[in-house]
């Protein structure tokens, strides 16, 4: 099996990706010459070339960078979301570089330290990076590779020279997290996704099983109480419940979000939060169980909960003053979304809310039609964006006006990006979240100065 320290350079080919900077960022602090291409550029893009990454925007084909065409010492690295045709991505392939998908480069990388997993269909981004933040405030520290830009870190890579730890996202996507070798994982649900992937729910549920089979013979698994299946060494969390850690009693005061904990030794009241909602209680007290089987104390558990700042695009503020509240939020399955009307309806009870979501995939939509509009209706008013395709082409019937005929919202419409900022911009509604996946972050700005004008 190839070690990474057979190679000296990387290329990237989707070096924009979340996923994928993270890396550029993690072999680029190793001193590796780093370079790579995406489609267009972004604030991730810009960030790296100011780190000293090369970035280029165009399909070089074979006319790579010079210092990238030493087959022996440059490991290629590709994101599945690039087409197959691209000619960058042909020539490599067929020229006898080493070519490797992200997840297979994160495994090479966590052999060589131990590896804490967090896997799950929702949750996974804030809870790795709530868990790296948590262990950067203990004396353990860690490596991480985050989904999302962490607010403490501002980064999506996290680097410590010491520690044995990694922190890594198990992403089920294309199955990639079977080719992790966790010491340790969190499981934070098992809601079916990528069905254009697994095919069924069953399969789906196949593949968690698998990776959670991967976890060392010496580590554990935390799993949230409605995981269906069982492994060794398994501890349990969840609201409300009979489980090993438990929490009740959410609450807010003074403008500060708090819950109470049941652990197997002892009871601890009024943990602050430094992020508000039931997902991220229950995020934290998947942390609190790992970390406690780590031998971290309670008094760190609470002071690096109360400090976190969240990651960008979950349950993010972007005006938060008496008139009006405005929250961008990455949401793009029906029980994300859920989820995240939860802590609003908490947060903000009685007050009117106008959600503007762009469905991510056809795919996604078509497998959980009836589940999407059963969630937007729970909004005062719905706005759609167009579908998001991603990687896909469209599917015959799914389209954002079809799903728009099944939401029970008393008021709805399908706008363009600029219609949307408008609209809701000049509205009167107390609450605003803009919702999805896909390429709907690019109005967040635009909105945010477009109410701020509004008074």
């Amino acid at each position: 099996m190839q070690h990474i320290t057979s190679f000296d350079r990387a290329y990237f080919i989707g070096i924009g990706g979340i996923g994928m900077s993270a890396l550029a960022r993690y072999f680029n602090n190793k001193g590796w010459k780093v370079a790579g291409y995406d489609k267009t550029p972004s604030p991730i893009t810009k960030a790296l070339e100011e780190e000293g990454v090369s970035v280029h925007f165009e399909d070089l084909g074979e006319h790579l960078p010079s210092d990238f065409l030493d087959r022996e010492n440059t490991l290629v690295i590709y994101t599945p979301a690039i087409p197959k045709e691209m000619k960058e991505l042909v020539f490599v392939q067929s020229s006898g570089f080493v070519v490797k998908k992200r997840a297979e480069v994160l495994g090479m990388i966590t052999r060589d330290s131990k590896a804490l997993g967090v896997a799950g269909t929702h949750g996974k981004t804030t809870t790795s990076t709530m868990l790296a933040h948590i262990l950067n405030e203990s004396d353990l520290g860690c490596n991480a590779f985050l989904g999302g830009i962490a607010a403490n870190f501002n980064s999506n890579f996290v680097s410590h020279p010491t520690s044995e730890w990694t922190v890594v996202e198990s992403d089920e996507f294309d199955r990639s997290f079977l080719q992790l070798t966790p010491f340790a994982s969190i499981v934070t649900s098992t809601d079916a996704d990528h069905l254009d992937i697994y095919g069924d729910n069953s399969e789906f549920l196949e593949g968690f099983k698998s990776y959670v089979n991967l976890i060392d013979p010496n580590g554990f698994a935390v799993l949230h109480k409605d995981i269906e299946f069982s492994v060794n060494n398994e501890i349990r969390y969840g609201l409300e419940c009979d489980a090993d850690f438990s929490a009740a009693n959410l609450r807010v005061e003074n403008g500060a979000f708090f819950m109470d904990v049941q652990t197997p030794k002892s009871d601890w009241q009024a943990v602050e939060l430094g992020v508000p909602g039931t997902h991220n209680a229950e995020n934290a007290l998947a942390c609190i169980a790992l970390g406690v089987q780590l031998g971290l104390s309670e008094e760190v558990l609470r002071a690096a909960l109360k400090s976190f700042k969240g990651v960008k695009r979950r349950f993010e503020y972007h005006i938060r003053n008496e008139k009006k509240i405005y929250i961008d939020d990455y949401a793009h399955h029906p029980t994300e979304i859920n989820a995240l009307l939860n802590s609003v309806d908490l947060m903000y009870p009685n007050k009117r809310v106008l959600g503007i979501f762009q469905p991510h995939l056809f795919s996604r939509t078509r497998d959980f039609f009836g589940e999407f509009a059963k969630a937007l209706s729970r909004l005062d008013e719905v706005v759609l964006l167009l579908i998001y395709p991603a990687r896909e082409l469209p599917i015959d019937g799914i389209t954002s006006e079809a799903l728009l005929t099944e939401v029970q919202a008393s008021k709805k419409s399908v706008l363009s990006p600029s219609e949307a900022v408008e609209y809701a911009a000049s509205s009167d509604y107390d609450v605003i979240l803009t919702i999805g996946a896909g390429d709907i972050d690019r109005i967040v700005l635009p909105l945010k100065a477009e109410l701020e004008k509004y008074g």
